[in-house]
């Protein structure tokens, strides 16, 4: 069953994975038949495994030849099963005498560390130390920072950075790796409490990360004080500055004092780019309507400025804000006429603000034809937003499309799923979805209709 369904999945989503090398499509049948069946003689996991005689490397054999970016992609394909992520890396250096490269080792480390899993993620860590070829570098610790951030594991983190001394690479480099991914994941208070007694306490660019840090947290209060003190710390203010407060003031509701900031720039004589212009569209968007922005639009253009996707993605946004769809089609067809390509926030902005199934599952398809691939969020957005009307059959078409294009379903996509069926009436199915993702690893949330409760009611059972 996952067989029939991983190998057509996959080779949609890869399609030149299995080209390089025919061995490698059957060795990799191979692999997901070990994941299927029982095996007396499971792959070890640790540690590193050694090639067996009988496993002579051949130049001439297409399997010891590996691309290592086909590599990397069947490992991302196991992004949500670490097990089988570890079990394919370890498969395909003692199988197939493959050389790992830094790309892929810093990946498997980043589905362990999604899982938790830091122990054996320091352990390939050690086994990178030991290869000529794939010594660990800075994408490697900031992996490891932002893992241990997402885990909210901060004095682990910190740990980390001190222990990259011994590969050499405790420097400005990996301490901003370090804060931003404090700041990412909402330690912000302890990454400016780590900034202050830091060599790097006064340089712009970490400001710059807390500002952005108490943005995405919502205290406002906090950015202008950040602010402020760059001033009075005489920290120099740049371009970057100036972006994210913009940003900080549209997002605060304040749109006016991100276009007085915009007119600020201009009089100081700062070289505009499509960063700033983007945030004064959006502000310009918020305050005046799309017409004003639009009309910053055409100046960029004037001014030799080129938007990005960002800026088209802006004014799509706000003219689906007004309900104007057909002129944001329009908008749509200006961008890829000028060479710019849609994105997944592109399509976003339409799904959220149409309203009739099918012209959804229309441009959902017409996205996946173009090369857009959806993420995992555009499948759950879909799924939430169908079965919030009471629809299953764009539901199912929409949860086939994911397996269809190689995503595993993750804990958000399946409480969608979950959540449509329990409202249709639906709980049988339900509860063999949930059963489903129990067995895969994944918490479902608790639900009085599959009979599942939360932990504090059968405390207050207990106690009754």
């Amino acid at each position: 069953m996952l067989l029939s369904f991983l190998l057509p999945s996959i080779s949609h989503r890869y399609p030149n994975l299995f080209q390089s090398s025919p061995l490698l499509f059957y060795h990799f049948k191979t692999l997901l038949n070990l994941h299927t069946c029982p095996n007396p003689n499971p792959i070890p996991l640790l540690p590193s495994p050694t090639p067996s005689s009988h496993f002579p490397q051949n130049p001439h054999d297409p399997s010891s030849n590996f691309d290592p970016k086909t590599v990397e992609e069947a490992i991302s394909t196991y992004s949500n099963d670490w097990k089988r992520a570890l079990d394919f890396f370890n498969w395909v250096e003692s199988e197939h005498r493959f050389q790992h490269t830094p790309h892929t080792y810093n990946r498997t480390i980043d589905v362990l560390g999604k899982f938790f899993e830091f122990d054996l993620a320091w352990s390939l860590i050690a086994r990178m130390r030991k290869s000529p070829l794939s010594q660990p570098d800075h994408a490697t610790f900031r992996i490891i920072f932002k893992r241990y951030a997402s885990a909210h594991l901060v004095k682990e983190a910190v740990d980390a950075y001190n222990r990259s001394a011994e590969f050499g690479l405790k420097d400005e480099i990996s301490f901003s790796n370090l804060i931003d991914s404090l700041c990412e994941y909402k330690h912000v208070i302890e990454a400016q409490d780590v900034c202050e007694i830091s060599e790097f306490s006064n340089q712009t660019k970490m400001h710059n990360m807390i500002l952005r840090g108490y943005f995405k947290m919502g205290w406002w209060s906090k950015c202008r004080e950040i602010w402020e003190e760059m001033e009075l710390k005489g920290v120099a203010r740049d371009l970057h500055s100036y972006s994210i407060y913009m940003d900080i003031q549209c997002k605060a509701g304040k749109p006016w004092r991100a276009v007085r900031l915009y007119k600020e720039l201009k009089k100081n004589g700062f070289p505009l780019d499509v960063v700033v212009y983007n945030n004064v569209v959006f502000a310009t968007g918020l305050s005046e309507g799309a017409d004003a922005a639009m009309g910053l639009y055409q100046e960029m253009l004037d001014f030799g400025c080129l938007p990005n996707v960002v800026t088209y993605n802006t004014i799509i946004k706000l003219l689906c804000r007004e309900g104007r769809v057909k002129q944001a089609y329009v908008f749509l067809a200006r961008m890829m006429n000028k060479g710019c390509a849609p994105d997944v926030i592109t399509y976003h902005c339409f799904f959220r603000c149409l309203n009739r199934p099918k012209e959804i599952l229309r441009l959902f398809e017409r996205m996946i034809e173009s090369g857009c691939r959806p993420r995992t969020e555009t499948y759950v957005m879909l799924i939430k937003k169908f079965g919030s009307w009471g629809f299953l059959r764009p539901v199912f078409a929409v949860w086939d499309k994911m397996k269809e294009q190689g995503c595993s379903p993750d804990e958000f996509a399946y409480n969608a799923l979950i959540d449509a069926l329990v409202q249709t009436g639906m709980v049988e199915m339900a509860q063999k979805y949930e059963k489903e993702m129990l067995e895969k690893g994944i918490l479902a949330k608790p639900r009085k209709d599959l009979g599942t409760k939360l932990l504090s009611e059968d405390s207050d059972n207990e106690g009754s």
